[in-house]
């Protein structure tokens, strides 16, 4: 998304927030020399994760075992397609998303997290768009 939005990307700051360090620190560098080359915060009382997001967690979202199969192998096709793996070490069940701020801070836009969709781009590309308007 950055790479292909860098005229609306230059006007923010971008960075990931973590909830645990000390787990799978080979991954996370991982993570950040291969995917996300922006600054890592750790999130040490899950704030942003509890305020933002409502602690939310992984659920089913079917009892229909059918489906979750069907899920499970779209979800892992598509990451097998973008190079990706997933790993299971860690505290993986706490969902976590995006949050769009201005320039004083105030949080104007959150995108939830939803376990085995992409993001929708557009969408978040519209909020930066939105934000960029209003000279925040």
């Amino acid at each position: 998304m950055a790479n292909n939005n860098e005229e609306l990307m230059n006007k923010f700051k971008l960075w990931g927030v973590v909830k645990e360090t000390g787990v799978d620190d080979e991954g996370l560098s991982k993570f950040y020399n291969d995917y996300f080359t922006f600054p890592l915060f750790k999130d040490e009382g899950l704030v942003l994760y509890n305020d933002f997001f409502g602690q939310r967690k992984i659920g089913l979202t079917t009892y229909n075992p059918f489906k979750l199969y069907r899920g499970y192998k779209d979800m892992t096709k598509r990451l097998n397609g973008k190079g990706l793996d997933g790993n299971m070490t860690g505290e993986g069940m706490i969902q976590g998303g995006l949050i769009i701020f201005d320039k004083e801070g105030n949080a104007r836009y959150a995108y939830e997290e939803i376990i085995g969709d992409e993001l929708v781009i557009d969408d978040i590309v519209a909020a930066l768009e939105d934000v960029a308007k209003d000279g925040n």
